[in-house]
């Protein structure tokens, strides 16, 4: 569910750019506004969620500089300077960077099979992103995609450790308020596009004003999957959610065919099933232990 509205981000996010918006503008407008939404709401509903000790301070700030604002901000230096499918496909090499921190680090042996699985899912998002049209070499947009792909994999790791620990509520809110700040250093809020919050954004056959958009990206396409996504690594392994998250690309190309009539060809839908079985594979040879919650990043 997390990475199925993970996936909702890109059609909506196009709908507004297409409306006006700059990458930078729709992000910073994503996470501020998700924050503004969440912190109120969980002081209200649910005040002890925010509350942590002077210790967790580094727990809360690395979900969200890695999580939050670093995930979104080097991918977009990314999208900039190398095609999207190609940044996408560097940016998903998280799931391999999990397991091999989970191998050497942790000292978890994943079984061979595991493996083959995370090398089916990435061959799959290749097809699925057909890397290899208009490709050229950056080798800044490169080095922000792959550390966009080592902030993911802070991301889940830290997810994990944290989710065990916190309430998701609180976690998620403060992960965002911490992102929405950073974020504002590099485009400040005053420099948003007020004028075009009233224009109208298209989503196939729907027509919404910008602002109303901006905000279901920030509530169902921001706040939902963080908050789902923690509970999911309250349960599952690092590992494990990180090969799941493959499958944000694949909804994301369905609802782009479904929303924006961008359909996908052969030679994508083959990547698509790729990496279901890909993904399937992982989970099906976890080690028993590695299933369990981990007490701590080691």
């Amino acid at each position: 569910m997390s990475w199925a509205l993970f996936a909702t981000s890109g059609p909506i996010a196009k709908a507004v750019m297409v409306a006006g918006w700059s990458p930078a503008a729709v992000t910073v407008a994503r996470i501020g506004v998700a924050a503004a939404v969440l912190v109120p709401a969980v002081a209200v509903v649910r005040p002890q969620a925010l509350k942590f000790r002077r210790g967790d301070l580094w727990t809360l700030g690395g979900y969200g500089v890695l999580g939050v604002a670093g995930v979104q901000l080097l991918f977009f230096v990314a999208v900039q300077r190398i095609p999207i499918g190609l940044a996408m496909v560097l940016v998903n090499l998280a799931p391999a960077l999990v397991a091999l921190w989970s191998q050497f680090v942790r000292r978890t042996r994943l079984p061979r099979r595991a493996w083959y699985g995370i090398g089916l899912a990435l061959t799959g998002l290749a097809l699925v992103a057909q890397v290899w049209q208009g490709a050229r070499l950056d080798l800044v947009g490169i080095a922000a995609a792959l550390g966009s792909a080592l902030c993911s994999a802070g991301y889940f790791l830290i997810g994990e450790y944290g989710a065990s620990r916190h309430d998701p509520l609180g976690m998620t809110a403060i992960g965002l308020t911490i992102g929405a700040i950073l974020l504002a250093v590099f485009t400040p809020p005053w420099s948003l596009p007020v004028g075009p919050l009233t224009a109208s954004a298209a989503l196939g056959n729907l027509r919404t004003p910008v602002w109303s958009a901006l905000l279901v990206l920030a509530v169902a396409a921001t706040v939902l999957p963080y908050l789902t996504g923690l509970h999911a690594l309250r349960q599952l392994p690092a590992s494990a959610s990180a090969t799941l998250a493959l499958v944000e690309p694949l909804v994301a190309a369905l609802l782009a065919w479904a929303l924006l009539g961008q359909a996908l060809g052969p030679i994508q839908i083959g990547g698509a099933v790729i990496i279901l079985i890909g993904a399937t594979l992982v989970q099906l040879n976890l080690p028993e232990h590695a299933l369990a919650r981990s007490p701590n990043l080691a």
